[in-house]
């Protein structure tokens, strides 16, 4: 095998042996308990500038799996993070989100808001009815070292669109959550220099994403 070969195969098992890191500790989150006896799901502990608005509870929890993926663009020359004119900006999360039985729930990407005039935020739809909802980030605080931060995100002045058959799984949702968070961030590498522009970086993550609706919100987000 020549030189190039090698170097691939080595990048694939650096890669996998991440993916299982994250993997293995997704997985042992995912156990600990998040409800109480009688079944109802329970807030996580979060800094003040996360918690969700009076009013509102927890009706699905998903612990996700995927990459964070950046882009080396330009920067404005000075400001943070800014080397040379150039720096990695994320582009979209690509990430599987799993409930604690280990079924797939949810899949999260960027995509337009057809409601916002194709703006393009961050999403998450429904693995089953195709349900899909829009945010924006209201509060981000940087609570686990080495890792992309916790975030408070605003689903209700957003978006939401019901399935093609009407499946209205996520629809309810006024709230997310994105806590215990592993990994993510942007490499400090690959994109310091002009020759750098364009390139790719896709950075393994894990999380927990809590989902909120109204307190008396009907039966259709029921898990």
């Amino acid at each position: 095998m020549n030189k190039y070969g090698n170097n691939l195969r080595k990048a694939m098992q650096c890669c996998s042996i991440v993916f299982l890191t994250l993997f293995v500790a997704a997985s042992a989150r995912a156990q600990t308990p998040a409800s109480t006896p009688d079944g109802k799901l329970t807030p996580p502990p979060v800094p003040g500038d996360l918690k969700v608005e009076d009013g509102n509870e927890v009706f699905l929890i998903g612990h996700a799996i995927g990459t964070q993926n950046y882009a080396c663009q330009p920067c404005v020359a000075g400001t943070a993070g800014c080397n040379n004119g150039v720096a990695f900006v994320l582009f979209t999360p690509q990430a599987t989100l799993f409930k604690d039985d280990g079924k797939q729930v949810i899949t999260h990407f960027n995509s337009p808001n057809p409601l916002e005039n194709n703006l393009v935020r961050a999403s998450w739809q429904h693995s089953q009815d195709t349900s899909r909802v829009w945010a924006k980030a209201i509060g981000s605080v940087p609570v686990t070292p080495n890792a992309i931060a916790w975030l408070l995100l605003q689903v209700k002045d957003v978006g939401a669109l019901a399935g093609p058959t009407g499946g209205r799984k996520l629809t309810g949702t006024t709230f997310i959550q994105r806590v215990n968070t592993l990994g993510g961030l942007a490499p400090t590498t690959g994109c310091t220099r002009p020759e750098d522009l364009g390139a790719k970086a896709f950075v393994p993550y894990t999380a927990d994403y809590v989902f909120y609706k109204k307190a008396d919100e009907d039966e259709r987000n029921k898990y």
